[in-house]
């Protein structure tokens, strides 16, 4: 991996004091104790927050967090330079097979739709948890202090998925996204990493941030296929 120089952050460096450490079981189940770091905002202007995404660090709702569990750092934040990234064979034949998907973006908001797709979501693919859709806007998605919006994607009328965004003045994060496990087939979570590469190119947003990246666990390895990328490792990101 190439050593990429970080931003300054020592803008973060006055709010570290508030934050507080959440030992709990590691939610991805690849450990035994996670901690996660974490401190509530009541607001974030976009410096701190682009600040605090630029340092590794996500949102939930009104809480800023980093993973930093005693003996585990499997947790890799990740993202796309987005003037470099190239679309590969594959995801490039995974778009044009899906060309009848359309794709809008819209500001955030709370629907019946919204609510039964997400639900239906948690039943196919968390069963068993205690996962709710109200729960989740009431406390997660509505819950923001960021520029937080939504990316639609549609099959005619058929609500396909839906993206949960942030957007700062060069970065887009990705919060969020579900979909209709009917339409598996269509790999959706790869149509909608592509699309808001499309969307940072279309803005004039340097990096598009995906959350963390595990080696260890299928469902968070296959953002490794986005190439070229950077993990946060020991404090500097590398290229990969």
């Amino acid at each position: 991996m190439t050593t990429i120089k970080r931003q300054d952050s020592g803008l973060i460096n006055g709010y570290l004091k508030y934050f507080y450490d959440i030992p709990t079981v590691c939610p991805y189940g690849i450990g035994e104790i996670a901690v996660y770091r974490q401190s509530q905002f009541g607001f974030v202007d976009e410096p701190l927050m682009s600040a605090f995404i630029e340092a590794g660090f996500r949102r939930n709702g009104n809480a800023i967090y980093t993973m930093d569990c005693p003996d585990c750092r499997q947790c890799q934040p990740l993202r796309l330079p987005v003037n470099g990234f190239k679309a590969n064979r594959s995801q490039r034949r995974i778009m044009k097979k899906n060309r009848d998907v359309t794709i809008t973006s819209a500001p955030f908001s709370i629907t019946y739709e919204k609510i039964a797709l997400l639900n239906t979501f948690f039943n196919e693919r968390f069963s068993g948890l205690d996962n709710t859709a109200e729960s989740y806007y009431g406390s997660f998605f509505a819950n923001t202090i960021a520029d937080t919006f939504e990316i639609e994607y549609r099959l005619g009328k058929d609500l396909l998925g839906v993206a949960v965004v942030d957007m700062g003045n060069s970065w887009l994060n990705a919060v969020y996204f579900y979909f209709d496990p009917r339409f598996s087939a269509r790999n959706p979570g790869i149509i909608n990493i592509l699309s808001m590469v499309d969307f940072c190119r279309q803005h004039d947003l340097d990096h598009l941030y995906l959350g963390y990246f595990i080696e260890a666990l299928p469902s968070m390895n296959y953002k490794g296929q986005f190439r070229p990328q950077e993990r946060l490792v020991d404090g500097s990101w590398r290229q990969s």
